[in-house]
């Protein structure tokens, strides 16, 4: 189920909802709509963040375009280990244990500790520690 996107319409998109830009899973930050033009359709500008590299986006589409949004998938996982930038977990469902990139959020970097419960998001074959359950 990893990996997989649903199309929405463009105008169902809202701030704070999440969209695929270039390729990348983003945060909406802002949604302008402009009006049809005499013989055009209204267009939507679209600025997002991507969601685990932070860079900012601009997308300008047609109002009868569709788009797509990601399907986060939200698991928890045990730490098994710790090294500078990597965490061995093991998924609490599954039991599968795999290798996860030190948080860059310094609230959840200091609380993880080997044995700690963690939540972990799973986007488009993506994964990243979220924050400690």
């Amino acid at each position: 189920m990893s990996g997989e996107v649903k199309p929405v319409d463009v105008h169902s998109i809202k701030p704070g909802r999440y969209i695929v830009m270039e390729g990348v899973p983003c945060l909406v930050k802002d949604i302008k709509s402009s009006a049809p033009g005499k013989h055009g359709h209204a267009k939507f500008r679209i600025e997002a963040v991507g969601i685990f590299d932070g860079k900012k986006r601009v997308e300008v589409k047609s109002s009868h375009t569709r788009c797509e949004v990601p399907v986060i998938e939200k698991k928890s996982a045990q730490v098994l280990s710790m090294t500078e930038d990597k965490i061995q977990v093991m998924d609490m469902t599954t039991y599968e244990t795999f290798e996860l990139p030190m948080p860059e959020e310094e609230e959840v970097k200091e609380k993880v500790t080997e044995g700690v419960e963690v939540v972990y998001w799973d986007v488009m074959g993506t994964k990243q520690i979220k924050g400690i359950k």
